[in-house]
């Protein structure tokens, strides 16, 4: 019950602000017709809602969840199989976040179903997926995190230089709606779990990191995407 109070909370403070500042801007300056201002207001109550019922859900089930598989993980003393679920587990998060969907959508609409929002969000999937692998890599083989994020982002501005002026803008969004409800707190807690129970592991120091990582992903991922379409 606190739990919930403590969720209720957060997001009362979250939606409130920009509600109160929509209603102040309604009558002073944009006098939106009636049926659209009361439809806004609708749309709030259900964001509140769903929000609450979203971060309850990530609370009491993604997290323990995240945790526990990460902690099973290297019990089964198979490195590979470690790499290979932190994959698949990060593709398939990618294609259910929320924010990837929207990208792509608007991404399809702008550019007339030239760039297909299902290519786009299995791309993006992809790519988190195969940073979420090589950061389970990084764990086990315990080598330093800034190594990655140096030469991955090399690589980005490297690759940015190949890439069509119009996918870059889109990848870069693209590392950014990666961070989104659905990844960021599965891919935490699955770090946080691999590295809790690997000897000389801290799961402080070792388990983070992962969504800087997940967020190279999705930018060179798009971009080679605009290469092969270029």
């Amino acid at each position: 019950m606190e739990k919930i109070k403590e969720i209720v909370k957060e997001v009362v403070f979250a939606v409130l602000p920009i509600a109160v500042l929509m209603i102040v801007l309604q009558f002073t300056i944009i006098f939106m017709p009636a049926e659209v201002f009361v439809k806004f207001l609708f749309g709030v109550l259900m964001v509140g809602i769903g929000l609450i019922l979203f971060l309850l859900g990530v609370q009491i089930g993604f997290l323990p969840m995240g945790e526990l598989i990460g902690s099973a993980l290297p019990k089964t003393k198979n490195a590979w199989l470690v790499v290979f679920i932190g994959f698949v587990l990060g593709f398939i998060v990618t294609v259910a976040e929320p924010d990837v969907r929207v990208l792509a959508t608007q991404v399809d609409l702008v550019s007339e179903g030239s760039i297909p929002k299902n290519i786009l969000i299995y791309t993006v999937a992809a790519g988190v997926g195969f940073f979420v692998a090589l950061a389970m890599l990084r764990i086990i083989l315990n080598f330093s995190i800034n190594y990655i994020l140096i030469i991955g982002y090399i690589l980005v501005f490297a690759l940015a230089a190949f890439t069509p002026e119009q996918f870059v803008p889109v990848s870069f969004d693209s590392g950014g709606v990666t961070t989104g409800p659905m990844t960021v707190p599965f891919i935490l807690a699955l770090g946080v779990g691999v590295a809790s129970v690997l000897k000389g592991k801290s799961a402080s120091s070792d388990g983070f990191g992962l969504v800087a990582l997940a967020s190279i992903g999705p930018i060179l991922a798009v971009m080679l995407l605009g290469v092969i379409y270029g």
